[in-house]
């Protein structure tokens, strides 16, 4: 992942980061993010090892049941390990959701740690370098993303994830960011059972859900080149798995943006559905050209895959939360999954200005 941050980053951005943050070793065992709790610094792994794991509640029904089924004694489940490069700490600046995973080291360690505050200040001040910094973000989120779904994908846990996109677009975006989307988008009704975008083929648009139902699988070859390779050049499909169904609001066809990358997985109507869709010439051009824009799109697809992960180590966990484990829900009481008054304030707005642009669009095409 050091390739990442030096690709992604300038000089004068790394020079900043030496500048800003303290670099220290950390003895194996110790505990950088904790699940549940606000991580107050971000932390860039120099060298070293660090695990991430899901805790798994002995209070939990459930958790024990599928505990005995994998022959699991543990209370905590390790789902991933980082190398140098690798960044962590970074929930507080793209996601809503609360941290779902521990991050210890395995062995000596070298980190630079940033304090949150610095970080912000930085993010909020220096608009090329928000951008800069958010893509990079993005694109290790992806990676982990992609990691999880290979290791974990075909099993039940990554069914039916919901992915309520338009909450964390809308609530992030400026209101001239979100004109200029619906003056560039066209709506587009598409049939059921038509393949909107296909694993390892090229996306043509982003596209916003306005309406309808799609299903997002992955293929079980997915490992094996000549068979992604002939079922292209013969137009068919190879056995795929759904692992989730993506529902109003929600967006895909974000991935061209983040790296280049080709898609990892094969999404497609199972109703008659309606979308906006945003040419991929015309976001990259606006991308290139508006960097205020830019930071925000760039922040929003790293919140957007952040909320993704931090869901997938949550259904990893066997979905552990307090009010399964027999507590009361009460106001006075600060849960550990709560969200902020500000986020939820966000996500109104972001509910409002969806419902506007539904009726707007809907009046356009009248």
């Amino acid at each position: 992942m050091t390739e990442v941050l030096l690709k992604e980053l300038t000089n004068s951005d790394i020079e900043w980061m030496i500048a800003t943050g303290r670099q220290r070793e950390i003895p194996v065992g110790t505990v950088l993010i904790q699940e549940g709790k606000a991580a107050d610094s971000l932390h860039i792994l120099l060298d070293g090892t660090l695990t991430v794991n899901v805790s798994q509640s002995d209070n939990n029904f459930l958790a024990r049941a599928f505990a005995v089924i994998e022959g699991s004694e543990s209370s905590s489940r390790e789902i991933a390990r980082l190398s140098s490069g690798e960044v962590v700490g970074e929930v507080p600046f793209v996601g809503i959701c609360p941290i779902a995973t521990t991050v210890k080291a395995v062995e000596k360690s070298l980190v630079m740690s940033i304090s949150q505050q610095q970080l912000a200040v930085k993010l909020q001040h220096d608009v090329g370098f928000a951008t800069r910094f958010y893509r990079a973000i993005a694109i290790m989120l992806s990676d982990r993303l992609q990691s999880i779904i290979n290791q974990f994908g075909r099993s039940n846990l990554a069914q039916g994830q919901p992915l309520k996109d338009v909450l964390c677009v809308l609530g992030e975006l400026h209101g001239s960011d979100i004109d200029w989307m619906m003056a560039c988008g066209t709506q587009q009704k598409i049939a059921a059972n038509t393949v909107l975008i296909r694993e390892g083929g090229p996306v043509d648009a982003l596209y916003i859900l306005l309406g309808g139902t799609m299903s997002l699988s992955i293929s079980l070859d997915e490992r094996n080149p000549l068979a992604r390779a002939f079922a292209a050049i013969e137009d068919s499909e190879i056995i795929s798995r759904e692992i989730a169904r993506l529902s109003k609001g929600e967006i895909v066809g974000e991935t061209p943006f983040i790296d280049g990358r080709l898609p990892s997985a094969t999404i497609k109507t199972v109703e008659d559905t309606l979308v906006l869709s945003i040419s991929r010439q015309q976001l990259a051009a606006k991308l290139q050209q508006d960097v205020g824009f830019a930071s925000r799109f760039y922040r929003v697809i790293a919140t957007l895959l952040s909320n993704r992960l931090q869901g997938m180590y949550t259904r990893l966990g066997y979905s552990r939360r307090v009010y399964s484990q027999g507590q009361p829900l009460d106001e006075n009481i600060e849960y550990e999954d709560e969200l902020e008054l500000n986020i939820l304030d966000s996500m109104a707005l972001a509910g409002k200005r969806f419902d506007w642009m539904q009726e707007h669009l809907k009046n356009v095409s009248v």
